[in-house]
């Protein structure tokens, strides 16, 4: 059942939901989009819907694995020179059977000759004449690569879920593989809410300042897997919002600024007369005002502080973790995570998370000044963020603390 819509505007937000509970509900309600079908030279990066089982061996055939003359093992001494019968190169095979006596000279990559059983390296044999004599002896299968050696046929090549390297593109077309089912990257569209705002590019003019949020979404989004819209900006009118959030086609939406308690922020009471507002207000700093919520057609939506910091903050933990998640991807933050101990003691409070952007100063963890959601330079200057508990209050200095790196 729907819990009924509260209005926060112009009263303050209530008792705040706690991050593990909104990371419990993304969990529940968002899942992976359907597969598509996708050309070979657009898989890196994408992830896979299913396994990927071997049809063919890799190689297919008995090759040399260096330059030199296939012979029989048998025959490779130095008191008994051979025939040079022959050549064997990549695509163009020896056409017959070497024979006891005889030897046939190959390139690395090219098919063994039927009779041959090893490769007489080029640097380990003396020819003149048109024969062929090793300055030592050789075992069977030196210098080979055997049918199967790299992939055997029936084997599971790259596991589903799997989020494709470039190498694994170049198995995928070793195998013969020419289109892979991938999980459909999620389409999202971005609502910038605000009169205030100029589009980028622009330059601040009087009271009106320059939209940092949308370019900033488009690309965490776009890092997450995901097709970011192009920007829709709306004005602060209740009707507008409604509107956008009812037109928008996408998978998912995320709406920068209106979702706090000014007079003008009309986003969470648009999201719950068009569907569901599950979460008004996190236990977090700075992204307290976020909202989440779910249009009738079950399409998520994210309502994000305007306050830059606090928007990057709330996409990371709660809009970055559906729109991973949908996209097939680890729901996590996508951050390197390293453990150093703190330079300086950080306050906190107690019941609520705390976002906290850090530098790395020889080792050690130095809290950056200046805490609030709207000082985007902050987190420009950060190597990274660590989050305090909620249930602590502070962290002494020389604490081991975990930092999440924005350069990974």
């Amino acid at each position: 059942m729907t819990a009924p819509f509260f209005d926060v505007r112009n009263k303050g937000f209530g008792p705040r939901t706690p991050v593990a509970d909104v990371f419990k509900l993304l969990d529940a309600r968002v899942a992976s989009l359907p597969a598509e079908a996708v050309s070979l030279g657009e898989a890196a990066g994408r992830v896979l819907a299913g396994s990927v089982t071997a049809a063919v061996n890799i190689p297919g055939f008995a090759r040399a694995a260096m330059d030199g003359f296939a012979v029989r093992a048998a025959d490779a001494r130095i008191d008994n020179p051979l025939s040079l019968v022959g050549e064997s190169l990549p695509g163009r095979p020896f056409a017959g059977t070497v024979a006891t006596g005889q030897a046939v000279r190959i390139m690395t990559g090219a098919p063994l000759p039927n009779g041959a059983d090893a490769v007489l390296r080029v640097e380990a044999a003396e020819e003149a004449e048109g024969r062929v004599r090793a300055q030592a002896a050789i075992a069977p299968g030196r210098d080979l690569g055997r049918i199967g050696e790299d992939v055997l046929a029936g084997s599971e090549v790259l596991a589903a879920g799997r989020r494709l390297r470039p190498q694994d593109v170049g198995m995928l077309a070793a195998l013969g593989i020419g289109t892979i089912a991938a999980i459909r990257r999620p389409r999202v569209a971005i609502l910038a809410t605000g009169d205030e705002l100029l589009p980028p590019g622009s330059k601040p003019e009087g009271c009106r300042i320059v939209d940092s949020n949308s370019p900033m979404l488009a690309a965490l989004i776009h890092r997450d897997g995901g097709v970011p819209l192009p920007v829709r900006y709306v004005p602060d009118r209740l009707e507008a919002v409604r509107t956008a959030l009812a037109e928008a086609d996408a998978d998912a939406i995320v709406v920068s600024g209106g979702s706090s308690v000014g007079k003008e922020d009309h986003a969470p009471r648009s999201l719950a007369e068009l569907g569901e507002l599950a979460v008004h207000g996190i236990a977090i700093r700075p992204a307290g005002p976020t909202g989440i919520g779910f249009l009738q057609c079950g399409m998520p939506v994210f309502l994000l502080p305007g306050n830059p910091v606090a928007c990057l903050c709330g996409y990371d933990l709660f809009a970055g973790r559906a729109i991973r998640r949908m996209g097939g991807r680890d729901s996590d933050v996508p951050y390197r995570k390293d453990a150093a101990p703190l330079r300086t003691a950080i306050g906190s409070a107690k019941g609520r998370l705390d976002y906290v952007r850090v530098r790395l100063i020889d080792g050690e963890v130095e809290p950056i000044p200046g805490r609030g959601g709207s000082l985007l330079s902050t987190a420009v200057a950060a190597d990274g963020f660590i989050l305090v508990d909620a249930e602590r209050e502070s962290l002494p200095s020389g604490e081991l603390v975990d930092v999440w790196l924005f350069d990974g």
